[in-house]
């Protein structure tokens, strides 16, 4: 979900001719081999990547042929791999890892790419260090690993600063849905903040109960581009039927938190 959104994303901002950045501050590694150990033990691809290869029409046709491009079935991309994928040659790229290992790989992947700047560094400093964007123009794409306590809080935090300095910006950030309370939490405190023009797309395969599994995920979106809300409905409701198992609860839904 939050790759097709992604991508939907760039697409609304590659409408215009002027220059933009891309900042992803959580990059990994930048593109996954799913014929390796880790992919083979979660077997993730399995119910996800794997159920919406054959597709090639509709809503989810554009994220889908990058994703072919970049390699798949051996390869899928990360957010790094795609977002490079549709730069033109007056963009420009800014990623940031601070796993050692993980950043290594990032900067060798991207060692001979002037248009990508990998950086070791904390993403909570560097979305706010490394905007606004001299271009003016652009998306801050923010995907925590939410392996800590205060993650929804510090997220908030992080887009009620980032829309306050880069009003221009383009401001997306992917969260798990385990159960409503902390989705919910998180939603107000952006109200709360008066964080403008906030969208939260989310996609539930079961009843968002059990807070010891990812049920769902969602992308908030703020300042997002002309069109996006129509091109979101469509990728969530394309995604729902090729993903879900028929679980009680299963949805997607698009809902403007906040006004423009």
């Amino acid at each position: 979900m939050k790759h097709a959104l992604l991508v939907a994303l760039l697409r609304g901002l590659l409408a215009k001719d002027k220059p933009f950045g891309v900042l992803d501050s959580h990059a990994g590694i930048g593109s996954y081999d799913l014929s390796a150990t880790p992919a083979t033990r979660t077997c993730e691809a399995q119910d996800g990547i794997h159920r919406l290869a054959d597709i090639t029409e509709g809503p989810l046709a554009d994220y889908l042929a990058l994703v072919r491009a970049a390699g798949y079935p051996r390869h899928y991309p990360g957010s790094p791999a795609l977002i490079r994928a549709l730069l033109r040659p007056t963009d420009r790229l800014a990623l940031c890892e601070l796993h050692p290992e993980d950043h290594a790989t990032l900067k060798a992947h991207f060692a001979r790419d002037r248009q990508v700047a990998v950086h070791r560094r904390d993403a909570w400093e560097a979305a706010q260090a490394l905007t606004p964007f001299p271009e003016r123009r652009g998306l801050v794409l923010i995907d925590p690993p939410f392996e800590q306590e205060g993650e929804f809080s510090r997220l908030a935090e992080s887009l009620a600063a980032l829309r306050h300095r880069f009003r221009a910006g383009v401001l997306a950030a992917w969260y798990p849905i385990k159960h409503r309370a902390p989705v919910r939490a998180f939603h107000h405190a952006l109200v709360d903040a008066g964080v403008a023009d906030c969208l939260a797309a989310e996609l539930t395969l079961r009843e968002p109960t059990d807070p010891t599994r990812l049920n769902g995920c969602g992308l908030l979106v703020a300042n997002a581009p002309f069109g996006f809300e129509d091109r979101a409905r469509a990728i969530l409701a394309a995604l729902l039927p090729a993903l879900s198992r028929g679980e009680d609860g299963a949805g997607a839904k698009l809902t403007r938190l906040t006004g423009e």
